[in-house]
């Protein structure tokens, strides 16, 4: 089965459908999106939108409205497509520490959602996701799944990785191989056994080809769409690994492992 291990939610939610059919992807994670850059018509409006992407991954804290009509959205979406969708659940990191553990069991849990994420703390600021890693050790084989491209910063990924070894049973997922910092992402990685990586977005092919060789069992098809391309992303993954059991297992086997192992697939609710 092919996996894309980080999508977001589209307007309308049909052109995602066609794109993972373009790719030959049989299904994908589904995050939430407050910035819809696939709505713009021209440079104006895809100026509007990203400046809200742009607070969103700064860490900005959302307006309530904002953040509950992206969540309507991701809920509709995986109503629709209950097959093509795999969930994973917002988290409003502003939130106080001690109301983290609730939120997880209600919003995250509770709700069927396979996973946490995708997180973007502001820079210098990653120690806001101690109290979710804290509360997901609760909820044995939830992943959290974090922002990894800019701002994100190389400081970040090493508190990151710091977090993660104090809560081992969490997997931790830093997305966008890290950005511009994709050699430290890959290093930490490689050193922490329970931290992994999605390959959305690569900055260069041979980061690709070095994240395969290095941490083949942890590093993961990712398209990051509407900001990367379910096709183009899966032909950079075969670009660099043979056919075979490593291309299968990036291409799908390690997120649906990684799955597999969350207390959402083990009630078969995605």
């Amino acid at each position: 089965m092919i996996v894309d291990a980080h999508g977001h939610v589209h307007d309308p939610v049909t052109r995602h459908i066609e794109l993972l059919d373009e790719a030959g992807v049989d299904r994908a994670v589904l995050f939430a999106s407050r910035p819809h850059p696939e709505r713009a018509t021209d440079l104006a409006s895809f100026r509007r939108e990203m400046a809200v992407l742009d607070t969103a991954i700064a860490g900005g804290q959302p307006d309530g409205a904002s953040f509950r009509a992206a969540s309507e959205d991701l809920d509709a979406a995986l109503a629709r497509y209950p097959d093509r969708f795999i969930g994973f659940g917002p988290l409003d990191l502003h939130r106080p520490a001690e109301d983290v553990a609730a939120a997880i069991q209600d919003d995250i849990v509770g709700r069927g959602r396979a996973g946490i994420g995708e997180l973007s703390p502001p820079p210098g600021r990653f120690e806001l996701l101690e109290p979710v890693l804290r509360a997901a050790t609760d909820h044995a084989g939830l992943p959290v799944v974090v922002h990894g491209f800019a701002p994100t910063t190389d400081g970040d990924l090493r508190t990151l990785a710091a977090l993660s070894s104090r809560y081992r049973s969490v997997p931790v997922v830093v997305s966008q191989l890290g950005g511009l910092n994709w050699l430290t992402a890959i290093d930490l990685v490689r050193e922490h056994p329970s931290m992994y990586l999605d390959l959305s977005t690569a900055c260069v092919v041979f980061a690709l080809r070095l994240a395969v060789r290095e941490v083949p069992e942890r590093t993961m098809f990712g398209s990051d769409a509407p900001y990367g391309d379910p096709v183009l992303s899966r032909a950079a993954v075969e670009r660099v690994t043979g056919p075979g059991e490593l291309r299968d297992r990036v291409l799908g086997g390690t997120v649906s492992a990684l799955l597999a192992g969350g207390p959402a697939a083990r009630r078969g609710r995605h």
